[in-house]
């Protein structure tokens, strides 16, 4: 009986190869470090028969190990991903781990920040809302690009100077720890980052609220019953752009004065339904008032009943996923993200066997 391991094909691969090991054999000391290695041509470099033809080598342990080491590499080197992963995945494991460590520090630089100024949470919800909601579908030009900076005095964004002024201080201390390694974080991922922050305080307050006001408790049950695993998508799309102007005026409305008509106009041209849109009411403004306001619409309706059903319920899970779904298509509107922002090269040793 015979037991046989042959790696995969690749397109790198100049031949194939099986190793063989036989089953039952008695192995002296001479032969118990040797493995035959069937080496096999490919047909295309075969001019005398239309059969493959093998050759047996005889290698040391050692000899193996180093080669089975080069083809693996090789072949999983030549791995072909499926369409809608490759540009995700095309960092290397290195740049994903310094992508995740970036990550890490900036989302507990923000976790402080907005804990320790909880009565910003609403404009730093609506600063990541009006940054994106700039977009043109049509122009393919706008969106969650970091324009919002400059756009501070519009009315539509008054307010939100605090929420700016805040991100400000943690961008500061982002770019002198990792001047060296990652450089200067975008105000675009910053302000987006920012709005997942405080929608994650909003998900803590209210878990706290269940517990009676015990934050000791509320942290728990948020922890045993909240939807932060949700997030994953969201925090794979680090890597947005920033722009040096503003985006042009006119495209976010006034939300506590737009009608529901109004309202589901402006989220329609994006392709963001009366459904998203209920559950993004917090980031319009006051929520009570805009869902009293978006309720009366018939399109709003089940959807705003829904999310205030959900969230009086112990995990709210309805309100929560729906919620970090809805952002996380809202924080990428019209933008290429650059998977490789915030890596850096790290000087290579030469490995020796």
């Amino acid at each position: 009986m015979a037991l046989c391991g042959t790696t995969p094909h690749s397109s790198a691969a100049a031949m194939s190869l099986s190793f063989t090991v036989t089953a039952g054999a008695k192995l002296t000391n001479q032969t118990r470090s040797r493995v035959a290695v069937n080496v096999r041509a490919p047909r295309a470099e075969q001019t005398e028969s239309n059969n493959q033809q093998t050759d047996t080598v005889v290698m040391d342990r050692r000899e193996t190990l180093k080669l089975g080491l080069a083809l693996g590499t090789s072949v999983l080197g030549s791995v072909l991903l499926p369409p809608n992963l490759e540009e995700a995945n095309a960092a290397d494991l290195t740049q994903r781990f310094q992508r995740g460590a970036y990550l890490q520090s900036v989302r507990e630089k923000l976790r402080v920040a907005v804990k320790d100024n909880q009565n910003l949470v609403p404009a730093l919800m609506r600063l990541a809302l009006n940054d994106a909601l700039t977009y043109d579908k049509e122009s393919k030009t706008g969106g969650p690009n970091g324009s919002i900076i400059f756009e501070l005095d519009r009315p539509e964004n008054r307010g939100l100077k605090e929420a700016v002024t805040l991100l400000e201080g943690v961008k500061k201390d982002m770019d002198v720890e990792f001047e060296t390694k990652g450089g200067p974080i975008s105000w675009a991922d910053l302000i987006q980052l920012g709005g997942q922050s405080a929608t994650k305080r909003t998900f803590i307050d209210a878990a706290i609220r269940k517990c009676g006001g015990n934050e000791e408790k509320g942290q728990q049950l948020y922890q045993a019953y909240g939807s932060s695993g949700q997030w994953g998508q969201f925090d794979k799309l680090l890597g947005r752009s920033d722009v040096s102007e503003a985006d042009p005026s006119g495209r976010v409305l006034l939300w506590e004065e737009a009608s529901p008509q109004e309202i589901k106009e402006r989220f329609g041209q994006l392709g963001i339904k009366p459904r998203q849109i209920a559950v993004l009411s917090g980031f319009l403004g006051d929520q009570a008032k805009i869902e009293e306001k978006l309720v009366a619409d018939p399109d709003f309706t089940p959807w705003v009943k829904k999310y205030q059903i959900s969230r009086v319920t112990v995990s709210q899970t309805d309100y929560e996923v729906d919620l970090i779904t809805a952002f996380t298509k809202l924080s990428v509107l019209g933008q290429t993200i650059n998977y490789e922002a915030y890596s850096y090269k790290v000087p290579q040793k030469p490995f020796k066997f």
